[in-house]
C-alpha cells in the first residue's frame, strides 16, 4: 500500500511531515509575529520621518518630495481592546488638497492596513493627480533563500478556476497582475502571501474595482512592490474625494505556509467576516432553490415556491433558507430583463412576502436575489424613467483572457457614483427587503464594469467615475446593513469575481464560481478558495437542469460529499417521487454535523491536482473545541484503494474518538493521527470519506 499520491511535490510533503501544531498558536500568535508588524508600522507610519507606503504624483511631482512641504497634522485614538488607529493629514498650502492616510494597527494579530483619501477643499480644480498607489514600498530578504510569492488566479468560471500558484522572485523579475474588466478577482486575485526566508507577509488589496499590482526584484535582496487603482489620471472638483484600495498585510515568521494560513483564516474570521449587530458570525448552513426545475424564477410563482419548502421539510431536510433567485420580477420569461425590482404580478399577487412568510412560519428564512447594477430592460422602470443614470457608453479597454465562461451581460449600468442613483436605489431596496420579509440579501453582478468607467471619463478625468462608484457601492451595502442591523449579504458576481477584502468584510459568497456541481473541480475550488477566504458555498443539484447545467442523475455521496461547504445550495427536484430521499436526508445531516469545523484550521492533505487518477483530501481542525473533519476522495481513475493521511493541529496526549460517516469507530491518540495518520480505504471509484473525530478526555 502506498502512503500518498504520485502527483505530490515537494511543497505537498512538508504538509505531511510538518509536525507543528497550531493548537499552541490557536489563543495568539507569537511574539515575533507582532515584533515584525509593529516594527513595520514605526518605520512607515510612526517615526519622526516616516517611510511612507504609498505614493502619487501631483502637478507632476512626486509625493515623497512635496508631503515634506505641506502642512501636517496628525492623530491616535484607540479604536477598542484591539485596534488603534493612527490618523496622518497633509494639506497643500497652495491648491487646498487634503491628502488622509488612516492606517489601524491590530493588537489581538500582527496586522496593519491603511487607506488614502484624496479631497479638494480648495474652491477651484487642483491640478493632475495621478499615478496614485496605495501600496509602493520596498522590501528586503534576509540570505538563505528567495521571495517567493503564493496565490491564486482567481475565477474565470473553469474547471480550474482559483488554481494555486507559487513562483520564485528571483533577481530582475518582474509580475505584475490585473483583474479583467473591473471586477476584482475576475481572472485575478488581490491577496498574496510573500514568503521569504524566515517568514513573510500577507497582502490583500481592498478595491472592488479595477486594481493592479507590480512585484519587482532588483539585482541583490530587494523587492518593491506597488498596487493601486490600475488608472487614476484626474483633476478634483471643490470638494470632491477619491480614496485609495485599502490595503492590509499580515505578517507572520517561521517556514510553514500552513501554519501562516491558518493565521491568516484566523484573521479573517475573527477582524473580517461580516457580524450582524448581535455580533454574531455568519453561520454555517444549507439552503436549497428551485432555480434549475423553474428557469431560475422565471417560471416559478407562490403556489410551486410553497410546495418546494414543504418537501425538503416533509423528506426530513430542515433548511435553513429558502432562496428565490434571478426572475421574480417582470423580466418577459428571461431573467436577464432586469430594472424593474417589484414582485411579478401575474405570478407573485401577494408579493414575495407570501413565500417568506410561509417559510418563517416553519422556522426557515429567505434569500432572495437582486442584480441591481445591471440594467439589462431598455424598456425597464429605472432606463423608462431615469436613463440619466445609467452609463451606457463604453470606453476601449483590454481584451478578455481565453477559456473563460459567462461573465457579462447585456444593458447598461446603474452608476452608483451618481448621488441621485445612488439614493434611489438605498431607499428602494430597504423598503422591499421590509415589504417583502427578506433576510438575506443576494446581490449579483454580470457584467464588466470598466468599459462603462472608462467611456464616462474625459482626458483629465480618467479614474473618477470608477473611484465614486466603488464608494458608492460600499456605502450602499454599508447603508442596508444600517438599516437593517441582522441582515446577512451574500456577493456574488457571475460567481467569485468580486471578492476582495472590502467586499468581504461586508458580505460572504455563497457561490465561490459559476463552473458549478462537478465534483473534480469543486474538490480543487474548495481546496485551494478555503485557504484565502474561510466561509465560501457551493450548489448541488440532480435530475434535470432547466437552465443548461450537466448534472448527475440522481442523489449519490461522491458529487454531494465533492460540493460540501460552509454554505450548501440544494437544488433537488421536490417533484419527483424517484429521488433517493433517505440517502439526501442522511448526506444532510452529515453537512450538517461537520459544518462548524469549515471555520477552523485548514489543512491540505494532499497536492492540489486536477488531473482524474489522484486522490484530493483536506483536514479542518478546531483546537478550541477538540473537534475536526477530513475528507478525502478517490477520483475516478485513481488506482490507489488506500492513503494514509497524517492529520495536523492535535493534542498529542489527548484522545479523540475517530467516526467514519460510512461506518466504524475508534479511539486514537492525538500523537497517533499524526505521526502514523489515519487510513482511508475506498474500495469503488469515484467515491469519497467523511471521518469526524472528537476530543474525549
Amino acid at each position: 500500500m502506498k502512503l500518498r499520491p504520485k502527483l505530490i511535490c515537494n511543497t505537498a510533503c512538508l504538509f505531511l511531515l510538518a509536525v507543528v501544531s497550531f493548537n499552541a498558536r490557536a489563543s495568539s500568535p507569537p511574539a515575533s509575529d507582532f515584533r515584525a508588524a509593529s516594527n513595520w508600522a514605526a518605520s512607515h507610519f510612526n517615526s519622526a520621518k516616516p517611510t511612507l507606503p504609498f505614493s502619487f504624483t501631483y502637478d507632476q511631482q512626486r509625493s515623497a518630495a512635496l508631503l515634506r512641504s505641506w502642512q501636517f497634522t496628525s492623530s491616535t485614538r484607540k479604536l477598542n481592546a484591539a485596534k488603534t488607529e493612527r490618523t496622518l493629514i497633509w494639506t497643500d498650502p497652495k491648491t487646498r488638497l487634503s491628502v488622509r492616510c488612516v492606517m489601524i494597527e491590530y493588537h489581538d494579530f500582527p496586522v496593519v492596513e491603511w487607506t488614502v483619501y484624496f479631497k479638494n477643499t480648495g474652491a477651484t480644480p487642483t491640478p493632475i493627480l495621478e499615478n496614485i498607489q496605495a501600496l509602493d514600498a520596498d522590501f528586503q530578504r534576509d540570505r538563505g533563500g528567495e521571495f517567493v510569492l503564493h496565490g491564486t488566479k482567481g475565477d474565470w468560471c473553469t474547471a480550474d478556476s482559483f488554481e494555486p500558484f507559487e513562483q520564485t522572485l528571483e533577481p530582475r523579475a518582474t509580475k505584475r497582475f490585473v483583474p479583467f474588466g473591473g471586477r476584482p478577482t475576475n481572472a485575478a486575485f488581490p491577496f498574496y502571501n510573500l514568503q521569504k526566508p524566515g517568514g513573510g507577509i500577507f497582502i490583500a488589496i481592498g478595491w472592488p474595482g479595477q486594481w493592479a499590482s507590480s512585484f519587482v526584484r532588483d539585482e541583490n535582496r530587494g523587492l518593491h512592490i506597488t498596487a493601486g487603482q490600475e488608472v487614476t489620471h484626474l483633476s478634483l472638483k471643490p470638494g470632491e474625494q477619491i480614496r485609495s484600495p485599502l490595503i492590509a498585510m499580515v505578517f507572520w515568521r517561521g517556514t510553514d505556509t500552513v501554519v501562516a494560513h491558518n493565521l491568516w483564516r484566523r484573521w479573517m474570521v475573527a477582524d473580517n467576516l461580516p457580524r450582524t449587530a448581535d455580533g454574531k458570525l455568519p453561520p454555517t448552513q444549507i439552503v436549497a432553490c428551485s432555480s434549475h426545475q423553474y428557469k431560475e424564477m422565471t417560471q416559478a410563482n407562490e403556489e410551486n415556491q410553497k410546495m418546494f419548502v414543504d418537501q425538503y421539510l416533509e423528506q426530513g431536510m430542515k433548511l435553513d433558507y429558502w432562496w428565490m433567485d434571478a426572475g421574480w420580477y417582470p423580466c418577459g420569461g428571461e431573467w436577464v430583463n432586469t430594472g424593474t425590482w417589484v414582485p411579478d404580478a401575474s405570478r407573485f399577487p401577494n408579493g414575495l412576502r407570501a413565500v417568506s412568510d410561509h417559510g418563517r412560519a416553519k422556522g426557515i428564512k429567505t434569500i432572495v436575489w437582486f442584480e441591481p447594477e445591471r440594467v439589462g430592460d431598455p424598456n425597464s422602470w429605472i432606463a423608462t424613467n431615469h436613463p440619466e443614470w445609467l452609463l451606457s457608453n463604453k470606453g476601449k479597454t483590454a481584451s478578455p483572457p481565453k477559456g473563460g465562461g459567462f461573465g457579462s451581460g447585456p444593458g447598461s449600468l446603474l452608476n452608483l457614483g451618481n448621488p441621485e442613483a445612488f439614493n434611489w436605489l438605498l431607499n428602494h431596496v430597504d423598503k422591499t427587503l421590509r415589504e417583502q420579509g427578506i433576510d438575506l440579501y443576494r446581490q449579483d453582478f454580470n457584467m464588466d464594469p470598466l468599459p462603462f468607467w472608462v467611456g464616462a471619463d474625459a482626458e483629465d478625468r480618467q479614474g473618477r467615475t470608477e473611484n465614486l462608484y466603488v464608494q458608492g457601492y460600499l456605502a450602499y451595502w454599508d447603508g442596508l446593513r444600517q438599516r437593517h442591523p441582522n441582515l446577512r449579504i451574500d456577493s456574488c458576481a457571475s460567481g467569485g469575481r468580486r471578492d476582495d477584502l472590502e467586499t468581504l468584510r461586508r458580505a460572504v459568497p455563497l457561490i465561490r464560481s459559476d463552473f458549478l456541481f462537478e465534483p473534480t473541480s469543486q474538490q480543487n475550488h474548495h481546496f485551494s478558495f478555503a485557504s484565502w477566504i474561510p466561509y465560501h458555498g457551493a450548489g448541488y443539484v440532480t435530475g434535470h437542469s432547466a437552465i443548461g447545467f450537466k448534472v448527475e442523475p440522481g442523489v449519490e455521496s461522491y458529487g454531494f460529499r465533492a460540493n460540501m461547504s460552509p454554505s450548501l445550495t440544494l437544488c433537488y427536484d421536490m417533484r419527483s417521487k424517484d429521488l433517493d430521499y433517505k440517502l439526501a436526508a442522511r448526506l444532510f445531516a452529515q453537512l450538517k454535523q461537520v459544518q462548524p469545523n469549515y471555520l477552523g484550521d485548514f489543512y491540505p492533505l494532499t497536492a492540489y491536482s486536477l488531473s482524474s487518477n489522484v486522490w484530493l483530501a483536506w483536514q479542518y481542525n478546531r483546537p478550541e473545541a477538540g473537534a475536526g473533519v477530513v475528507q478525502a476522495f478517490r477520483r475516478p481513475d485513481s488506482s490507489e484503494t488506500s492513503m494514509r493521511f497524517k492529520l495536523r493541529g492535535l493534542v498529542a496526549g489527548a484522545k479523540y474518538e475517530v467516526e467514519n460517516f460510512d461506518g466504524g469507530k475508534e479511539i486514537r491518540t492525538g500523537r497517533e493521527l499524526m505521526k502514523d495518520g489515519v487510513t482511508v480505504t475506498l474500495s469503488e471509484k469515484p467515491a469519497a470519506a467523511v471521518i469526524a473525530y472528537q476530543r474525549t478526555k
